[in-house]
């Protein structure tokens, strides 16, 4: 049994069930035949993966669907063997490099340049150039996209790049000069319900309207939470994420007592969440929101600012925990000094 998300994935760029007018942009790239490298962004579920590979198939035919898993050893000039998976088919090679950590720019080069060094096996294609798909080039390290702007330019007639990435802000200007960009934004509300009931209609399903409505909303409109929702009763409560209770609860103690007795209980409640894979600036996203809806007006801004600017060291920072639980600590303070002036002023 597969997933919803997996069975019903579009394969085509005709088959896409939004953004069509986006798609027909894409498909009219392609038959130009002077296709571009591209750099692909939008939110988390938004569908940019979907619409890469759909991309590739009207490239290089369903060829590009017979994939393998490959495990790399690259050898650093220190010598150092950085080991990485990549999946690949005759014509193109997807790898995520941050992955390698520090070693990222390494692994871009020896990668790129291996396949644009390779031979078509099947020259039907038409196409004179292999397609590398690099995913979540924002968490590259600088070094690397520099790196990563040399290598463009040097196998530009053999090889073309896609990249993939949620926001366009940490990657280098002279990369995204280099690209065509593409932004996929999130369906609507509307789009969202609509794949929801012809998903349930080829599972025989019957979906109420208001139930698909709420599973749109809960989701946040990313189809890829939606549809892993399976939605099968009018009744049925939309489920949350546990680790999004889990950060709810952690932003209830924080508003709850601001004590250095609680903010070692946050910071550990914290390092529960990046030890189990939740992305730091998820974490702080979720924890600012959950935070706002406890301010007024005149706090809110304060704190958006405190955010904003903690979010900002975050990126910058390589420890994730320092810069969470200094937010949280600051926000304790600014929080605990608005409390206390404002029963000051209705005792007085």
């Amino acid at each position: 049994m597969s997933l919803w998300v997996d069975k019903y994935r579009p394969t085509s760029l005709g088959k896409l069930d939004y953004h069509k007018e986006q798609a027909s942009q894409l498909k009219n790239l392609v038959q130009r035949g002077d296709f571009p490298h591209l750099l692909v962004y939008g939110p988390s579920g938004a569908g940019k993966k979907t619409r890469i590979m759909c991309l590739l198939r009207e490239l290089y035919g369903a060829g590009v669907e017979k994939l393998r898993i490959e495990h790399q050893t690259i050898v650093a000039p220190s010598k150092k063997k950085i080991e990485i998976n990549t999946i690949a088919s005759n014509y193109h090679l997807e790898v995520n490099a941050s992955d390698a950590g520090n070693q990222d720019r390494v692994v871009i080069q020896e990668l790129i340049k291996t396949v644009a060094q390779s031979q078509q096996i099947q020259s039907s294609t038409q196409r004179d150039f292999k397609v590398v798909l690099l995913t979540e080039v924002d968490r590259l390290t600088k070094d690397a996209q520099h790196a990563l702007r040399r290598t463009m330019e040097k196998h530009m007639f053999t090889c073309r790049l896609i990249l993939c990435t949620t926001s366009t802000s940490k990657v280098i200007g002279p990369i995204r000069s280099r690209c065509l960009a593409v932004r996929v934004p999130l369906p609507s509300s509307e789009q969202v319900c609509r794949v929801l009931t012809a998903v349930c209609k080829k599972e025989g399903l019957l979906l109420p309207p208001d139930l698909a409505q709420r599973i749109s909303q809960k989701s946040g409109r990313n189809l890829r939470k939606a549809l892993l929702m399976y939605p099968f009763s009018p009744d049925q409560d939309v489920p949350e994420t546990d680790w999004e209770a889990y950060l709810r609860e952690t932003a209830n103690a924080i508003v709850s007592q601001q004590s250095p007795q609680r903010l070692l209980e946050v910071r550990a409640r914290l390092y529960e969440l990046l030890t189990h894979c939740i992305p730091a600036d998820i974490i702080m996203k979720g924890l600012v929101t959950e935070l706002l809806n406890n301010c007024d007006g005149q706090l809110k801004t304060e704190v958006a600012h405190m955010a904003a600017y903690y979010e900002h060291r975050l990126q910058l920072g390589s420890k994730a925990i320092y810069h969470l639980e200094a937010f949280t600590a600051k926000f304790m303070a600014t929080y605990k000094k608005f409390m206390e002036d404002g029963l000051d002023a209705i005792m007085f």
